[in-house]
């Protein structure tokens, strides 16, 4: 069986990430897991700058980290949940090279 990919992607001239720049909009099956913990049908990514130094700030203002982080080929993401329950992505754009490739 097929599915259907309902996905964008938006470019961002301005950013000076390494990737240059993009946001990836994509809808998940519906019957994912991938938003758990949250019973939310979406899941928000936030694009940060720092994302040791995000994670960080986070933890100390009492947030839980669901997950990560983890070293990806497109960057490094870990995930929290905010106040509503709703689980949130949050991304530091990388290039795939041999110091980004932790785990």
């Amino acid at each position: 069986m097929l599915s259907t990919v309902w996905a964008a992607i938006l470019k961002w001239r301005e950013d000076r990430a390494d990737d240059g720049g993009l946001t990836v909009w994509n809808l998940a099956d519906q019957d994912s897991a991938w938003f758990g913990p949250s019973t939310a049908p979406f899941m928000i990514n936030y694009r940060v700058d720092d994302l040791a130094g995000m994670l960080d700030q986070l933890r100390r203002a009492g947030v839980a980290i669901v997950k990560g982080p983890e070293h990806h080929e497109n960057g490094a993401f870990a995930w929290v949940m905010d106040p509503d329950g709703n689980k949130v992505e949050l991304w530091e754009p990388k290039i795939w090279d041999e110091k980004n490739k932790r785990s």
